[in-house]
């Protein structure tokens, strides 16, 4: 059977390819939109999908060189340390550490269903893992990043990016069916009791089709190149601090000095009062995770989700039940019993299921029927990003235990 050999400059140019042609797919699907598909996602499923069907066949191979793809993924969480800002959470003030402290409850748990389950069926239960934190809070950025971690000499766990991009890509679409449901007795009792305010509503239509536009900024070249020296700092930096994590005798992923380093020299930087170039850094880790999940859906082997379907199904399955029990019994209590708990909740359930975009998305849907609530779309955001964070060291602490 031909072999076609991509190098690393081939790979990236075709994983650009690949990521435009999600994004035209998009553009055409009112269901991909619907429910926050990432571009990447959709183009490497293709490409994937096309090179299973010439491999099956007998006509041809396509091997992808992963050089950049584990830098990429560097670069990507790298810029999530530098989301780690201790001056913004303060800002937030309680409300923002509450939700932090959920999200870090709440992946804990869905790591704990993966495993138990997992084990249950006799398969490795870090691919529970894969099915846990690392797919739903995570997010498919998450799940491309540690399947490929796991799937090393290090852990030596197989199929772990396949399973954990597909449960990823589940999350997605259960963050967003999920979400209003769950939310809508809460909110027509507080209805009947007159605990929702209808007089701004056409002031929220406005604020909530913002919340998920395009974020748009201006910069200049100067703010870029100090973008790029702070992240190559980061980078650097972070070797040493991966040398001294690995020195305990713990195996953390390779990433893992740099996303710390980067939340270090954040907190540096915003401490002496210097500029910080936040969204210069976020459109650099847009960049690499876009090239970087296209690489790593274009070589899913897809063949090997039929052997594990049944347990996969099982854990979704059951971490949607505990997302519903949690949400509607616990979680809305615990953040107030009223109209803004409720549309917190509501955007919890979008990224602890799937992404920050399902989280405005199922805000949106709610604060335009029935009002603002400004500490929402201030606390779910930030409580999010900052939950990627004490995702990578909770996963890391379970891929380590079960090792």
């Amino acid at each position: 059977m031909f072999e076609l050999q991509l190098d690393m400059y081939h790979t990236v140019g075709l994983a650009a390819v690949v990521f435009w042609l999600g994004n035209f797919l998009i553009k055409k699907s009112a269901l991909l939109r619907k429910y926050y598909i990432p571009a990447p996602l959709v183009g490497g499923l293709i490409f994937a999908i096309i090179n299973t069907i010439l491999t099956a066949s007998g006509t041809m191979t396509i091997s992808l060189d992963k050089t950049l793809q584990s830098i990429l993924m560097t670069v990507f969480f790298t810029t999530v340390g530098f989301s780690a800002s201790i001056p913004l959470i303060k800002r937030g003030g309680k409300l923002i550490t509450l939700i932090l402290f959920v999200s870090v409850v709440v992946l804990t748990i869905q790591n704990l269903i993966g495993t138990s389950i997992a084990s249950l069926f006799g398969i490795d239960p870090r691919l529970g893992v894969g099915v846990g934190s690392i797919a739903l809070m995570g997010g498919p950025g998450t799940a491309a990043a540690f399947g490929a971690t796991m799937e090393s000499p290090i852990y030596g766990v197989e199929s772990a990016t396949a399973v954990s991009l597909a449960a990823a890509t589940f999350g997605l679409v259960a963050g967003s069916l999920l979400g209003g449901p769950t939310m809508r007795k809460r909110i027509s009792q507080l209805e009947q009791k007159n605990q929702i305010a209808m007089d701004e509503v056409a002031a929220t239509k406005e604020e909530g089709a913002s919340t998920i536009e395009e974020e748009k900024f201006e910069t200049n070249s100067t703010r870029f190149i100090n973008a790029g020296m702070l992240l190559a700092l980061a980078l650097g930096t972070g070797v040493i601090v991966s040398e001294l994590l690995a020195s305990t005798g713990i195996t953390f992923p390779g990433y893992m000095g740099a996303l710390v380093m980067g939340a270090v020299i954040r907190n540096i930087v915003e401490a002496t009062s210097r500029q910080y170039p936040d969204y210069e850094l976020n459109t650099i880790g847009e960049v690499s995770l876009s090239l970087f999940l296209a690489m790593a859906m274009m070589g899913l082997e897809l063949w090997v989700l039929a052997d594990l379907a049944i347990p996969i199904v099982v854990i979704l399955i059951a971490q949607v039940l505990f997302m519903f029990v949690f949400s509607y019994f616990i979680l809305f209590n615990v953040l107030g019993k009223n109209y803004d708990a409720a549309v917190q909740t509501t955007g919890f359930i979008g990224y602890a299921m799937g992404s920050t975009s399902n989280a405005m998305a199922n805000m949106q849907t709610i604060t335009r029927k029935y009002g603002p609530s400004r500490a929402a779309y201030i606390a779910i955001p930030i409580g999010g990003t900052f939950s990627d964070f004490f995702n990578a060291i909770i996963i890391t602490a379970f891929l380590n235990f079960f090792t």
